[in-house]
């Protein structure tokens, strides 16, 4: 979303905030989905789709844990 200025008007929360959140929730949800594309590509044998599958679903993971880092640090400080 390209805006020329502070949109937390609408949300009631400052950009930067919103997207830590929105990023966090995101990577998140993207690790909850590729464990199905995991288990779709499983069921059909295909080891290599299953494999890159994994592999995002641990970048996934990570964004979200940093994501939650963030998070916790920002709203106990």
């Amino acid at each position: 979303m390209t805006t020329t200025g502070e949109t937390g008007n609408v949300t009631g929360t400052k950009d930067k905030d919103y997207n830590l959140l929105w990023f966090t929730e995101t990577c998140l949800s993207n690790a909850l989905r590729l464990e199905t594309y995991i288990q779709d590509a499983e069921r059909d044998g295909d080891s290599e789709l299953a494999e890159l599958f994994r592999r995002a679903q641990t970048e996934s993971r990570k964004g979200g844990e940093q994501g939650k880092q963030l998070l916790r640090s920002r709203m106990s400080g």
